[in-house]
């Protein structure tokens, strides 16, 4: 009895260095120190990988608030305008430092379907938000664990 041996050749994997890595990181933006501290964090890893940098910030839509009379999409227009100068400040300081390209965008929505859909629209490769700061998200669950959740892209959450 003779013994047949199948050969089965992998095709070599090549690294190409400089195109490995994310191409898109998002970073969700609020205002918070956290998210603050997570668009820094993201900014890092973008620098590094020479990734864009998407930071997004997911305007609420408040309809009992405007119901009511409430200037809603005013405050929240403001929050974007004073995110978007704070982004723009910090770039700023570190030009020629740390180079790194970056893109603001804001949509509309409540924080996690927002972020669903801005990774989605600006195909990111990796998202990275801030730790809840509210008591009540250890109970019900805060948009960083939903997003874990979702296992669509890798989450890094910066406290």
């Amino acid at each position: 009895m003779t013994e047949q041996h199948e050969r089965h050749e992998r095709p070599a994997y090549r690294f190409e260095r400089g195109t490995d890595g994310p191409k898109v990181i998002l970073a969700g933006v609020d205002g918070s120190e956290s998210s603050l501290r997570a668009a820094a964090y993201a900014g890092g890893l973008a620098r590094r990988q020479h990734a864009l940098l998407a930071v997004v910030y997911v305007q609420p839509v408040l309809a009992a608030g405007a119901a009511l009379g409430a200037p809603v999409a005013e405050t929240t227009d403001e929050i974007a305008e004073d995110l978007i100068t704070q982004i723009r400040e910090a770039a700023e300081r570190v030009k020629g430092i740390f180079d790194v390209r970056w893109e603001f965008h804001t949509f509309r929505g409540d924080p996690y379907n927002g972020l669903v859909k801005a990774a989605d629209e600006l195909k990111a490769d990796a998202v990275v938000v801030g730790a809840s700061e509210q008591a009540g998200h250890r109970i019900i669950g805060s948009v960083a664990i939903r997003l874990v959740k979702a296992g669509r892209w890798p989450v890094t959450v910066v406290p």
